[in-house]
């Protein structure tokens, strides 16, 4: 399960990395980097919105979970662009975004990045908080996002060895958990006494499925050195299992303790107003007594596992931006982004699923359409021939003829943005087709409305600007 490939290092840039140094064989680490980032505490948090945040019984958070994980979990099938082209993803995207054009996905990554950083954060920090009554979230917060920011700095062979291990006790506390609750679960309504609507359903299933949109922006970051030989359906197989089998247990996990806290006194005040998922994690844990502590702790110091990758690819994407950026250490960017963090999280905190719905909402918004530009321009215009792309010639240069131009992907992606703000449905807006009835589309629209949107935006652009690929 070790890591050679520096999954991490303040020293690294966004160049692509060359053929000859494409070449781990251990394509099983794919599997167990998302399995790792998955099995956590903010996965099992993903899986709470439902009851918490929309009111769903169990049976009806449980059917969600599972018509919406397998599905949404095939769209990170991007992770297979690293070890094939050894760029990172916002780079990848110049290829169908145009040099210039690429500017918009990689600052909407870098939000994002820093998005889910503060999601993240959050959750530790409360976890923590719960420990002691010396230690309140505050603090907790403080004290994760300095251990995030100790683990970039300290290159990866540090991250490597956390990696490896950080899924062991994260696993057992949520085994713990399930053994401690399952009195109280089974004793628990299948349903609530209200019906659920159709449009909550949705809506609740877009949040839901968001959390699993989120990485197509990430898995190919962490694949760049790996065999650039290697079958693309392995690669695909080893992160599509790393991560369902680590998101869909934990979501249901979440759904069901959510569900039951309303049904135990205990558990409903450790949630306080809906706000402290810390809390009510102590309050289940507080059975295990001492050990239960313990995993409290294990489980806020793992926390970093989420948090380390997305401050590194809010740091490659922001370099992304333009050649300027790009030179700026790494190291200086990760500050920037921790002295952001840490205020805005404690803000946060205050109003935790308001926050957690937003940025998810706003992720999966921006996400849908950039996966389908990206996957159509490899699909239908490169029929998916990794030698149409010629990396490293063409990478940096506005002007290459392997670079779009641009203007398919900008229209493409603008139409979708205004089809989703009619679709969507948020709590600062709601739009007239999501009114109607639907629930929050906005996402499975862009996605739809983007492919052949784009295919027909491009084979314009290709006629008019006269430029098709070399190779």
């Amino acid at each position: 399960m070790a890591l050679s490939f520096p999954l991490i290092a303040i020293h690294d840039r966004i160049v692509p990395v060359p053929p000859e140094n494409r070449t781990d064989t251990r394509l099983y680490q794919l599997f167990f980097i998302w399995f790792s980032a998955n099995a956590n505490i903010l996965t099992l948090t993903a899986g709470t919105v439902g009851p918490a945040f929309y009111g769903l019984g169990i049976r009806e958070s449980f059917l969600m979970i599972i018509v919406v994980d397998p599905y949404t979990t095939l769209l990170p099938l991007s992770a297979v662009f690293g070890p094939k082209l050894g760029t990172r993803a916002m780079v990848q995207s110049r290829f169908a975004w145009g040099y210039y054009g690429a500017i918009i996905p990689s600052v909407l990554n870098v939000i994002s990045s820093q998005g889910y950083l503060i999601i993240n954060t959050i959750i530790g920090g409360q976890v923590l908080g719960s420990v002691s009554t010396h230690v309140n979230a505050t603090i907790g917060i403080v004290i994760i996002g300095l251990i995030t920011l100790a683990l970039v700095f300290s290159g990866y062979r540090v991250l490597h060895w956390y990696e490896t291990f950080v899924w062991i006790p994260n696993v057992i506390a949520l085994v713990v958990m399930l053994g401690v609750s399952g009195k109280h679960i089974t004793k628990t309504a299948l349903t609530n006494p209200a019906p659920v609507s159709v449009s909550t359903l949705m809506t609740a299933g877009a949040t839901l499925a968001a959390t699993n949109v989120s990485w197509s922006p990430l898995t190919p970051d962490y694949g760049v050195y790996h065999d650039r030989k290697a079958s693309s359906w392995r690669v695909f197989i080893y992160v599509y299992l790393g991560l369902l089998t680590s998101s869909m247990p934990a979501h249901l996990l979440g759904a069901a303790l959510t569900a039951t806290a309303y049904h135990v006194p205990s558990w409903e005040a450790g949630l306080g107003n809906g706000n402290d998922i810390g809390g009510l994690v102590a309050a289940i844990l507080s059975p295990a007594g001492g050990f239960g502590k313990f995993l409290l702790v294990l489980l806020a110091l793992a926390s970093p596992s989420q948090c380390a990758p997305s401050m590194y690819t809010a740091c490659t994407s922001f370099m992304t931006i333009s050649a300027v950026l790009a030179r700026i250490p790494r190291f200086a960017l990760s500050i920037i982004s921790t002295i952001i963090l840490i205020p805005v999280a404690i803000v946060g905190s205050s109003r935790f699923y308001a926050t957690f719905v937003d940025i998810l909402g706003f992720i999966g918004y921006w996400n849908a359409p950039f996966c389908a530009i990206v996957l159509a321009e490899h699909f239908v215009f490169r029929k998916s021939r990794w030698s149409s792309y010629h990396v490293l010639d063409a990478w940096n240069k506005p002007d290459h003829p392997n670079l779009a131009r641009g203007y398919a992907a900008v229209f493409t992606f603008v139409a979708a943005i205004g089809f989703i703000v009619v679709c969507m449905d948020q709590a600062w807006w709601v739009g007239p087709i999501a009114r109607a009835g639907t629930g929050d589309i906005g996402m499975l629209c862009g996605f739809t409305l983007s492919i052949p949107l784009f295919v027909c935006a491009r084979w314009l652009e290709r006629v008019w600007s006269g430029v098709k690929h070399v190779g």
